[in-house]
């Protein structure tokens, strides 16, 4: 009871319901939120604090960044009912979200710029003239509409694949080792109807998740960077449920080695059998793989996590 108190007090106060709902649009900064609300950095920051301090919002910090968005707990639960009761047409948060849409639109603005001069291929598919088209179908028919619970985007890059399965799930998280790749997926996010998707920095060989936390795992064009896949693989493994599913969608084994030093790719794709050696190695139950025909085959493999066979380990983070 203390704690609902000290969130409902927490709430009492006009500018830190105005930072909630800001919240309930995506993940700001500090700087951000100051340009939207016309306050000081100081004054927001010690709003911040207290919202923090009862949990109706995460702090996350990414190097210099700290980025603040709702929890995906009971205690976001309570901060996402308080936003619903929000009034439509207050003329404060009217004015609120028309300045965090001109400041989504400069953080996207940037991000592709900055990606723009370092001359980065940020979007491998199109860079390869893949046929995304086909591949987000070909995923979308391996999601049933009415199985994944919670989604671990693994490599998410410009967040695509969790906006594309955001209807299909009730919580999506991304993790990319890029922050420049994380700034455009903020950007992606930051839309009506993704605000139970989120994306933060994190080491795919060390996932921030405790055991067995997620439904679902997509792994799109992620390991043929890896330097040790059945790695990658084995920490999925560890933070699927018994009975959850990873998808792995790749490049199909080609002969193309001028990618390995122009796209810096670890591996000249996967064949079926070896893909099929590493997953059973991660012990998970490989399915058949769907080919979609391009300029390089791509393959989407399916594969089912086994029970758990050690107690949960203690991890950083709680969703």
């Amino acid at each position: 009871m203390e704690r609902l108190l000290a969130s409902l007090r927490a709430t009492a106060e006009p500018t830190r319901l105005r930072l909630l709902a800001l919240a309930g649009r995506g993940a700001f900064c500090v700087s951000e939120f100051t340009e939207i609300l016309g306050q000081s950095q100081p004054r927001l920051s010690r709003h911040l604090k207290l919202l923090c301090d009862c949990g109706l919002l995460d702090r996350v910090r990414e190097g210099a960044n700290v980025w603040f968005t709702l929890p995906h707990s009971e205690s976001g639960a309570l901060a996402r009912d308080l936003i619903a009761r929000l009034p439509d047409s207050d003329p404060v948060l009217d004015a609120d979200r028309r300045q965090a849409a001109r400041v989504l639109a400069e953080r996207a603005r940037v991000a592709t710029e900055s990606f723009r001069r370092q001359g980065e291929d940020w979007d491998e598919m199109r860079a390869l003239e893949l046929p995304a088209a086909a591949v987000e179908a070909a995923l979308l028919e391996l999601v049933a509409e009415h199985v994944p619970g919670k989604l671990l985007d693994i490599g998410t890059g410009t967040g695509r694949v969790l906006e594309l399965l955001a209807p299909r799930v009730s919580l999506g998280i991304g993790v990319d080792a890029s922050k420049a790749m994380l700034a455009l997926a903020r950007a992606r996010l930051a839309r009506p109807g993704l605000g139970h998707c989120s994306v933060r920095l994190a080491d795919m060989y060390r996932l921030p998740f405790p055991d067995a936390a997620f439904d679902l795992a997509v792994m799109q064009m992620v390991l043929h960077y890896a330097e040790d896949p059945s790695g990658a693989l084995a920490e999925v493994a560890r933070v699927l449920r018994p009975a959850g599913r990873l998808i792995v969608i790749d490049l199909a084994q080609h002969g193309r080695e001028e990618l390995l030093t122009r796209l810096a790719h670890r591996w000249p794709g996967f064949s079926d059998e070896a893909m099929h050696r590493l997953l059973s190695g991660a012990r998970m139950q490989p399915g058949l793989p769907v080919v979609v025909d391009g300029p390089l085959a791509i393959r989407l493999w399916p594969a089912t996590a086994a029970a758990h066979e050690r107690a949960a380990q203690p991890r950083e983070l709680v969703m």
